[in-house]
């Protein structure tokens, strides 16, 4: 099996989507590693994919989505799980990794069209649903 974690990442009323090499839009997201706790993975991961550092973002304590899937590496099947956390950024300022092609901060309806994956859109209108309740 193989952990990951992530986050939605929200700027005012804006979701921010990153374009992974392979083409697909998504969200910050990467393997936890040994002892890392998912906060720190998420804050990691965050600085490294999009240059938004701890001191930019804050962390929703009562948000955690967990999904999980199977995919192909190596001609093996691996199983995945990914838990995404909620984070607030105080800026807009984005520097992309390699490791992406492209950025966008998009509000709700465009972010839901523009993220790739059914798994993620539900996690998009799950964090939408927990920030309208928390207005």
């Amino acid at each position: 099996m193989e952990r990951s974690c992530g986050g939605i990442i929200v700027n005012g009323k804006r979701y921010l989507l990153i374009k992974y090499g392979h083409g697909h839009w998504g969200f910050v997201k990467g393997h936890v590693e040994r002892g890392e706790t998912a906060e720190e993975t998420f804050f990691r991961e965050a600085e490294e994919e999009t240059g938004l550092s701890r001191a930019h973002l804050r962390i929703s304590e009562d948000f955690r989505e967990k999904i999980h899937y199977f995919y192909k590496r190596e001609g093996r099947t691996v199983y995945k799980e990914v838990l995404y956390l909620l984070a607030e950024s105080s800026t807009a300022d984005v520097t992309l990794s390699h490791e992406h092609t492209d950025y966008r901060w998009l509000p709700y309806e465009e972010a839901l069209e523009q993220v790739t994956y059914e798994k993620d859109r539900n996690v998009l209108k799950k964090a939408h649903a927990f920030l309208q309740k928390k207005k």
